[in-house]
């Protein structure tokens, strides 16, 4: 709290009076024990005057070095102060470069609070990009189905449409519905997986059997594109989240089906890679993707291709989702594709916790 401005001068002169009364003293002790050692004692107005001289000057330097000390912190404060208003104001473009420079040594006290705050305003700046970049994702995701599906609403107010024609509209805009009510449950697994207390509930279970069930959950889709299945399961129990890894699997062969073509070949195989890790690798014929995809394939809403992923569909989340679910269980997910040559997904899992 700042202090009153006649308290202020008050605290100031009862400073300086301290600080000249303490420079006689010292200077007082000084000279006498000088002139002990000597053996000599000049006349009592010398003393007082050598006294009274060198008090001031000390008093001087004392001072000199105080303010000065005083300017060099003000110096440095203030465009810290500055560089905290402008943060909290949400402009994290901060840059104490300058200040960094006139300072020599790293174990000068402000190099560590200059570092710290350009260090905490980048981090900021990267965590604001994310959000702009994801509330434009999300606006563009959710303004496309509804695009789509306010238009073919439009189209059915005429009544000069066929039965055939009417029906197609109907279940393009039940397909967009289904694709909002996919993103909105995608979105909300996500910010679940992300908080501070994900749900989690580990217990041990046949890893086989799991996975024979998911792929003959989906065994509609890649009968109709005449996929062939080549399934190679070791039996094997592990210690994981059985819902979640449910996700994983079914994410995962949800977009091998989608991107083989028909006749293609899925493979799934499950060994153990240790006394304590399992692998899964699953491997398609599909369409493959390049360097840059694969770099950032797990990223929220990254779909590659654009115009690929309009026709295949698809928000862009399932394998960020796949990615964190597997993190969580102390895993880790690779990518290994070409284009034209298919993709091969490797899963390692700890068996044990």
């Amino acid at each position: 709290m700042k202090l009153p401005e006649r308290m202020e001068q008050t605290v100031w002169t009862i400073t300086m009076i301290l600080t000249l009364f303490c420079s006689w003293s010292v200077v007082y002790f000084l000279t006498t024990w000088f002139y002990t050692v000597i053996d000599q004692s000049p006349h009592a107005y010398v003393r007082q005057l050598i006294n009274f001289s060198l008090g001031i000057l000390l008093f001087a330097l004392m001072t000199f070095t105080f303010l000065k000390r005083g300017r060099m912190e003000h110096r440095f404060i203030l465009p810290i102060i500055d560089a905290m208003k402008m943060m909290a104001a949400g402009n994290f473009n901060i840059d104490l470069s300058y200040y960094n420079q006139r300072i020599h040594s790293p174990n000068h006290p402000y190099y560590s609070i200059i570092q710290s705050i350009e260090h905490t305003a980048k981090q900021l700046g990267e965590m604001e990009q994310m959000r702009q970049e994801f509330i434009s994702n999300v606006s563009h995701e959710i303004q496309s189905p509804l695009t789509s599906i306010a238009g073919f609403a439009h189209v059915l107010k005429n009544d000069q449409l066929t039965p055939n024609e009417r029906a197609h509209y109907l279940n393009i805009i039940e397909t967009e519905c289904m694709r909002l009510s996919k993103l909105s449950e995608n979105l909300l697994k996500l910010t679940s997986l992300e908080s501070e207390h994900p749900p989690f509930e580990r217990k041990s279970y046949r890893l086989d059997h799991q996975l024979r069930r998911v792929i003959l959950a989906n065994e509609p889709q890649w009968l109709e594109k005449n996929i062939e299945m080549d399934v190679a399961l070791k039996s094997l129990t592990i210690d994981a989240d059985e819902e979640l890894m449910d996700q994983v699997w079914t994410n995962l062969i949800h977009n091998n089906i989608k991107f083989t073509p028909k006749n293609g070949t899925i493979s799934v195989e499950v060994f153990e890679l240790d006394l304590d890790h399992v692998s899964i690798i699953i491997t398609d014929t599909g369409i493959g993707m390049d360097k840059e995809t694969q770099m950032h394939i797990f990223e929220r809403f990254y779909k590659g291709d654009k115009s690929r992923n309009r026709t295949f569909g698809g928000s862009g989340l399932g394998l960020s989702i796949v990615k964190k679910i597997i993190e969580l269980h102390q895993g880790k997910i690779e990518v290994h594709s070409e284009l034209g040559q298919g993709t091969e997904m490797t899963i390692t899992l700890p068996k044990r916790w």
